[in-house]
């Protein structure tokens, strides 16, 4: 303490009255007083420079509203004062007893503890800043199962120092006892060595990005990867509801990624209608001359007719052989319309896979399978235009004389009571 402020408070206690004890005990009480009204202004000042003044001198920019939000700014803001206490307490204090220990202690402890704060605030901000100025790096390569790997580590040393700064005591010893306990650690620690290298094997064969469209039955997660931490990988489901899933489940168990799906040139339809096999006949004259009046069709029966009609013994076939000669088939033509309809259509991919085709026939009638792809990916037009397109070609299956296939049911029981003869689904033969 100043020799002019231990006079003048010296002439105070004698004016009071104190005795040698009460006044060593005032002199500890004035300058503790003093040293809070001093850390008070340091914090102030410390606060007012990191959290107002840096950010207005640099501007605003993508460092500095990260290291704001980070709590970077005021964690350093906060240590000022503790880093202060601890170089004026050997001057302000008088003497060198257990207060001044004391309160070295503490001040150390907190400077300690408040470092490894402030690094894990700077390892946020790396974060955030990676995450918003490389979107495509940080969704292909997320680091936040690293940066909390080292922030554990960080916790860990700056734990071990303050215990040690109470104590009085050098780390090397606690360290020493912890690397004989390193057995138990691993034990107790097992889930985040085990998460931390199921993130390595995860970022560095790029199974799994944030924006991911992911499907783990098993833990009933089916929606979009939201974050990848050291330990889970946080799934948003279509339902809004969200699933954590363990992250070395993604090593140990599989999965599928729909990322293949965003960046193809289209989504995939696999759909088919069943025809009644009762329903095929072939095309009579009257019904070929109908269909070829459909402009998508008329085309290919306009080609199909004049291959027929060329025909003739020189090819081994006949015109009035009414089985085995060439003629045209209504599910044929069904098929051929299908194709023409779907390349109409500008919403289909057709520099992708497209086919039309009979699949073996069932107890439910024959699948006749639709497999193109959408051009539009996003799921409520996808799932618009692909039932634009099925309602179409139900509706318009019946101008070919066939019959969707279909379990009987509901209020027409007579196919199980057999008063509905099947006769009535087979062609009419009159205009054969």
């Amino acid at each position: 303490m100043n020799a002019i402020l231990q006079s003048f408070l010296a002439g105070i206690y004698r004016q009071a009255g104190f005795s040698e004890a009460q006044q060593y005990a005032a002199d500890h009480v004035v300058a503790l007083i003093i040293l809070a009204v001093v850390i008070f202004v340091i914090g102030k000042i410390s606060s007012v420079i990191f959290q107002k003044a840096l950010p207005r001198i640099f501007g605003r920019t993508i460092w500095t509203e990260a290291l704001a939000q980070s709590g970077f700014l005021r964690r350093t803001a906060r240590i000022a004062p503790a880093i202060m206490v601890y170089l004026l307490v050997p001057v302000s204090l008088p003497g060198d007893g257990w207060l001044i220990k004391i309160v070295e202690r503490g001040s150390l402890a907190f400077i300690a503890g408040m470092s490894s704060h402030i690094m894990a605030g700077f390892l946020d901000t790396v974060q955030s800043v990676y995450r918003a100025g490389l979107e495509d790096a940080a969704k292909r390569t997320p680091i936040k199962g690293y940066i909390q790997l080292v922030k554990i580590f960080l916790y860990i040393i700056g734990t071990v120092l303050v215990i040690t700064s109470l104590m009085d005591v050098s780390p090397v010893g606690i360290l020493s006892g912890i690397g004989a306990l390193s057995a138990v650690l691993m034990l107790v620690f097992k889930d985040l060595i085990v998460g931390f290298i199921s993130g390595i094997h995860l970022s560095s064969n790029d199974m799994v990005r944030i924006g991911d469209i992911i499907d783990m039955p098993k833990f009933g997660a089916d929606g979009s990867v939201m974050d990848i931490t050291l330990q889970s990988v946080v799934i948003r489901n279509w339902d809004m509801s969200i699933t954590t899933v363990p992250i070395y489940s993604f090593v140990s168990d599989s999965f599928k990624n729909w990322r293949g799906l965003a960046a193809s040139a289209g989504r995939r339809v696999k759909r088919s209608i069943y025809i009644d096999m009762r329903s095929i006949h072939f095309l009579s004259n009257d019904e070929a001359e109908n269909l070829s009046r459909i402009p998508l069709l008329s085309g290919y029966m306009h080609r199909k007719l004049n291959e027929i009609n060329g025909c003739g013994p020189e090819d081994g076939m006949r015109q009035d052989d009414f089985i085995s000669g060439p003629r045209l088939t209504n599910i044929g033509a069904f098929r051929a319309y299908i194709e023409a309809y779907l390349k109409s259509l500008p919403v289909i991919a057709q520099n992708m896979p497209f086919v039309v085709r009979e699949l073996q026939p069932e107890s439910t009638g024959i699948p006749l399978e639709l497999y193109f792809f959408c051009s539009d990916k996003v799921w409520e037009n996808y799932e618009h235009i692909q039932a634009d397109i099925f309602d179409h070609l139900l509706a318009v299956i019946k101008e070919f004389g066939l019959s969707v296939c279909q379990i009987p049911g509901g209020p027409d029981p007579r196919f199980l009571a057999g008063q509905l003869p099947f006769t009535n689904f087979l062609p009419d033969k009159k205009n054969e």
